[in-house]
């Protein structure tokens, strides 16, 4: 009995390391697979380790084929129970409070320009946790700005998860209404939203263009839009021949293309794509140390430099069914 309580508790450290590692990822959760069967199966008739049983259901080491099965799926139901409680009280929970999290997140910093432009007022979620400290338009000036866009522009590049700071502990400045009371991250418990790039804040997460533009689709009634900026920056310490053979730069515009494509066949009105950035150049406070382009700037010389990206780029433009040889080479062998 002592080795069966400890297996219990072995699934129950397995199914709280799940919870911790791809809860974010998955959505519905199921324990144990037919229970009832492997009870019979591998206590009953020995068929599945640990092959148990007794006559006349078969010739074994050991075991008790009448009482075994029953302990078996006794034990896998407390396991189930305690796993779900886990689950519930840890992870379920905070699942609702982020998703809150997130959406204020949204309107904290998308809605909070937009909602004017397109309602003539600021975002209600805004206006709930700011009170008097948000400016009122008057009746004339939200007239002015009501409807005073034709299109949208989308500048986007990267997702993070969103933690509520309401019913959580959060970093200094996150319990804050100017931030929503939301703290972001681009990891959760130890693991990454995506591959990281070369600003510690930006990494490869490709269902995040369709998730924006469906956000922006839904809350604008599919007002045009375009995305402005969208681009990948190489990691800081990449080589010159790395830098020239930007295969990941590829693969990010492909994914993140592929994702565009789905938003826009699902109905999202997108009129148009522009890659952030056609050379590098000077990024803020960056400088030139974080490269977005697809041309490399030689600086002594000024000479533009086309990267593989811009071969790639163009034969995307124009539909070209001519591949480089040495461009299908290249992405093939890494």
């Amino acid at each position: 009995m002592v080795r069966v309580l400890f297996n219990r508790e072995e699934f129950v450290h397995f199914a709280e390391t799940c919870f911790e590692k791809f809860g974010d990822r998955v959505k519905y959760w199921i324990t144990i697979n037919e229970p009832n069967l492997f009870s019979e199966m591998a206590y009953e008739s020995a068929i599945f380790p640990p092959a148990r049983c007794s006559p006349p259901f078969g010739e074994c080491a050991g075991g008790n084929s009448d009482v075994e099965p029953l302990l078996a799926a006794h034990n896998m139901l407390l396991a189930h129970g305690k796993a779900a409680k886990i689950y519930r009280e840890r992870f379920k929970a905070n699942d609702k409070n982020d998703v809150e999290a997130a959406n204020r997140a949204l309107a904290f910093n998308v809605a909070w320009t937009l909602d004017p432009l397109v309602f003539g007022d600021y975002p209600p979620e805004m206006k709930r946790y700011h009170g008097s400290e948000l400016r009122k338009f008057s009746s004339e000036e939200s007239e002015l700005l009501r409807e005073s866009i034709d299109f949208i522009g989308i500048n986007h590049y990267s997702a993070l998860y969103a933690k509520d700071c309401f019913n959580s502990s959060c970093t200094q400045g996150s319990d804050h209404a100017i931030r929503g009371f939301v703290q972001t991250a681009g990891d959760r418990n130890g693991v990454l939203i995506g591959e990281p790039t070369g600003i510690s804040s930006f990494f490869v997460v490709p269902r995040g263009m369709e998730d924006i533009v469906r956000y922006i689709e839904e809350r604008y009634h599919n007002k045009p839009m375009f995305v402005t900026e969208n681009g990948y920056a190489s990691p800081v310490d990449e080589d010159d021949n790395g830098e020239i053979k930007d295969v990941k730069r590829i693969h990010y515009h492909q994914s993140y293309l592929a994702y565009l494509a789905q938003a826009i066949r699902n109905g999202a009105d997108v009129r148009g794509y522009l890659i952030w950035s056609l050379m590098d150049n000077f990024e803020w406070s960056n400088g030139y140390a974080i490269k977005f382009g697809i041309y490399r700037i030689d600086h002594p010389t000024l000479n533009r430099i086309p990267k593989l990206s811009a071969v790639w780029y163009r034969d995307f433009l124009s539909n070209s069914s001519l591949v480089d040889a040495d461009l299908f080479s290249t992405i093939s062998s890494n």
